[in-house]
């Protein structure tokens, strides 16, 4: 998938043409100048096209104490992007500022497109041809506000574009995700039993996504270590926390995804955040305790982790808990054929009088509350897809269905229906509602 970056000084209105890109309102949008610190990444679709979008924080001349941290980001952004969208504001014309993103979009090498954005204002309009000073050869006047100029944008950007066959299209393929030195490539070491993979106390060794195919049992898998960043140097050893393109896009071509937790640091904040992408994009996930061989008096540890991680990971109950250890490859014969129960799993297909034999039993035991004298009626479940299990449930009203009961809902169907390691989807539709 192809990867978009959007650069420019502050305030010239980058969120806004970034949720005009992505379609919903994901970027902060501030008229403050250096609301977007963090890079916020998005998918585009457009036409048979999808790629990937970064939006950045403004650099700025300033001597604010982010600007530097900003500046890095940007830095990284522009080594992820095959294109630069770099946005400039209309009204203001050509700053200083614009002259320091300039320089640096010339040593990049990558494709720039200058987007003048507000164009909208009669002031744009005459400041239109100042821009060209900047030296590059594709300019486009949006106003991002009034969505002018964001399909001639969006032609602009997919022109080049190629649809390209994805590698190891029919082979099953998991992912190994996780914060830096939890020791992901240390896992995939022990995986397919070699050292193909560069294994470092270093946090963030691992560049870019590797691909290692292995054989288990006679059939092929792949394993994706997750990438840090492809350039060296303590600069971006430093912002190791902001890598998460690679890891998204290896979630993505995954079928599982094994989240690994470092036994000896706990578990943070972060490992939630990444938890959470894999979920989002509709993964099965095991969670990985590495570094197992480092804890004593393991059996009541065991139960004391188990629970911690229940408790933290409260939204995933159904995700399996692996304890290995890497290094000395303890439990690690545990680890495939969990990985592949989570596979079936999320690819089960539940016949339609079984999932309705299901619900009817599950609305016996416990009737849906009622909402100012209507109650909710369920008249049919069917299963619509796979990759994760998605149920329809045509209901009288969708707007009487409570989260609770939902998740009533969900528990049944779990409990009935092995579907241990995969989310599952449930979407209410009124009946007589056409499907989407």
């Amino acid at each position: 998938m192809y990867t978009v970056a959007l650069l420019g000084r502050p305030n010239v209105g980058k969120s806004t043409i970034f949720n005009r890109l992505v379609g919903k309102k994901i970027s902060i949008i501030e008229d403050t100048p250096g609301v977007t610190r963090d890079r916020i990444y998005g998918k585009v679709n457009f036409g048979k096209y999808t790629y990937n979008l970064i939006d950045t924080g403004g650099i700025d001349l300033g001597t604010d104490n982010f600007n530097k941290e900003i500046k890095v980001q940007a830095e990284l952004a522009i080594d992820e992007a095959d294109t630069i969208l770099f946005v400039v504001d209309g009204m203001e014309g050509l700053t200083s500022n614009d002259l320091v993103v300039r320089d640096m979009l010339m040593k990049s090498n990558k494709k720039v497109i200058v987007v003048i954005n507000k164009y909208d204002s009669k002031l744009t309009k005459d400041n239109l041809y100042d821009f060209y000073e900047l030296g590059f050869d594709t300019y486009i006047p949006v106003s991002g506000e009034q969505n002018m100029g964001i399909y001639d944008l969006q032609e602009e950007i997919t022109k080049d574009y190629t649809e390209s066959e994805e590698e190891y299209k029919d082979t099953i393929k998991f992912s190994v995700i996780g914060r830096p030195n939890v020791g992901k490539s240390s896992l995939v070491n022990a995986i397919v039993d070699s050292e193909r993979v560069i294994v470092s106390n270093i946090a963030g060794t691992t560049r870019d996504a590797v691909d290692t195919p292995f054989k288990y049992h006679g059939e092929e898998y792949v394993v994706i270590d997750t990438a840090g960043l492809r350039k060296q140097g303590k600069i971006y050893e430093s912002v190791e926390k902001y890598s998460l393109l690679r890891t998204m896009r290896a979630i993505d071509r995954s079928d599982v995804c094994l989240l690994v937790i470092d036994a000896t640091t706990g578990i943070i904040e972060h490992d939630k955040h990444i938890a959470g992408y894999a979920i989002e994009a509709g993964k099965p996930v095991i969670i990985v305790v590495n570094k197992w061989d480092t804890i004593e008096n393991k059996e009541e540890e065991l139960k004391h982790w188990t629970t911690l991680i229940r408790n933290e990971f409260q939204f995933m109950t159904y995700a399996p808990i692996v304890f290995l250890s890497a290094l000395t490859k303890k439990r690690i014969h545990t680890l495939m054929p969990t990985i592949l129960k989570c596979y079936e799993n999320s690819r089960k297909e539940i016949k339609t009088s079984l999932l309705n034999d299901v619900i009817e039993e599950a609305v016996r035991l416990e009737m849906p509350p009622s909402y100012k004298g209507k109650r909710l009626k369920i008249y049919f479940v069917s299963q619509v897809s796979v990759a994760p299990p998605t149920f329809e449930f045509k209901v009288n009203s969708k707007g009487l269905v409570h989260f609770s009961y939902q998740r009533y809902l969900e528990n049944k169907l779990r409990e009935s229906f092995d579907l241990e390691g995969t989310p599952i989807v449930i979407n209410f539709k009124n009946k007589g509602e056409e499907k989407m």
